[in-house]
């Protein structure tokens, strides 16, 4: 029993850290092809890395109030979350069938946590600044919650009910791609819509927005907390696009060249996440709402219409 305990264990971190690299690779992709467009050199492929590092050794300044306490943990709150999901979004993908009823609830869940958490650590900053980009993110979570919990809902009908990540995929490998579908394509230009805005990166990096309100949620961190919520959307980075793959285009399966399918599968997302954040301007926080609650909600509903005629 302990020594099955020791190996699911070593076995979750190992899947973190493979993700947190991935991550940290698509970082640096995304950095380059960015300055690439804006006729810079651009960051060498170790700088995601030294970034990170260089924020572990700083001093961390804690500013004064009764929610100090909060404030610390909140990113260590927020990094939970991203691990957590990396590991049973990855544990799934390597083994579909041994995944349990529900894993899809509770990795939507999981996804949550890192936007509560700055939301909960910038209100505790007591900062006005840093409870402007609070209030932002409270409000574009709700934003592209909805659509985004749709699109699942009809890949879950899709499925026939199966309320697991393994059988989702076991049914997409049987059945074909739920992307070669109508419905499935309106679902991936939603998932991809909410995935953006996830990930906060322009167009809507309203919470942050640095010209505006000089890093609004993060205003306050700095050292190593600031260096804790660097890792948690690194794992973000590398999450959704395989959350993507894992809901509507079947998956990655090991081995042989379906291996590198999937990373095809993975760099397309990554190039269209690209192509977006360097094409848009950033949106206010009314235009973003109005977005996902207007056009957005209704892609989402109608691509569950269609699914429910089998389209």
């Amino acid at each position: 029993m302990i020594i099955t305990g020791v190996i699911h264990i070593v076995a979750f971190l190992v899947i973190v850290a493979f993700v947190l690299v991935l991550g940290l690779a698509t970082s640096w992709i995304d950095r380059k092809v960015t300055a690439r467009i804006q006729a810079r050199v651009g960051p060498p492929w170790f700088q995601p890395v030294a970034d990170i590092l260089k924020l572990l050794g700083k001093e961390t300044l804690v500013p004064d109030g009764p929610g100090r306490t909060v404030f610390l943990a909140a990113p260590l709150f927020g990094l939970a979350g991203a691990a957590l999901a990396a590991g049973l979004l990855g544990y799934a993908l390597m083994n579909p069938d041994g995944d349990f009823i529900g894993d899809i609830v509770v990795l939507v869940y999981l996804l949550v946590i890192p936007a509560v958490a700055v939301i909960i650590g910038a209100s505790a900053s007591g900062n006005p600044i840093a409870a402007v980009g609070a209030s932002r993110e409270m409000k574009l979570v709700l934003g592209y919650e909805l659509p985004y919990l749709i699109v699942i809902a009809t890949v879950i009908y899709k499925s026939g009910f199966d309320f697991r990540l393994g059988g989702i995929i076991a049914n997409q490998i049987e059945g074909g791609w739920y992307l070669r579908s109508v419905s499935g394509v309106i679902g991936f230009l939603v998932l991809l819509f909410s995935t953006q805005a996830k990930l906060g990166l322009v167009p809507f990096d309203v919470p942050e927005a640095e010209q505006e309100i000089m890093g609004g949620t993060i205003t306050e961190y700095s050292g190593p907390p600031l260096a804790i919520i660097r890792i948690t959307r690194t794992l973000l980075l590398a999450i959704m696009p395989l959350f993507m793959i894992t809901l509507l285009m079947g998956g990655i399966q090991l081995g042989g060249v379906s291996v590198l399918w999937g990373i095809l599968k993975y760099v397309v997302i990554i190039v269209l996440v690209v192509l977006i954040r360097n094409t848009n301007p950033r949106v206010r926080i009314d235009q973003a709402v109005k977005f996902f609650w207007g056009p957005v909600t209704v892609l989402a509903v109608s691509g569950l219409v269609l699914a429910i005629y089998g389209l």
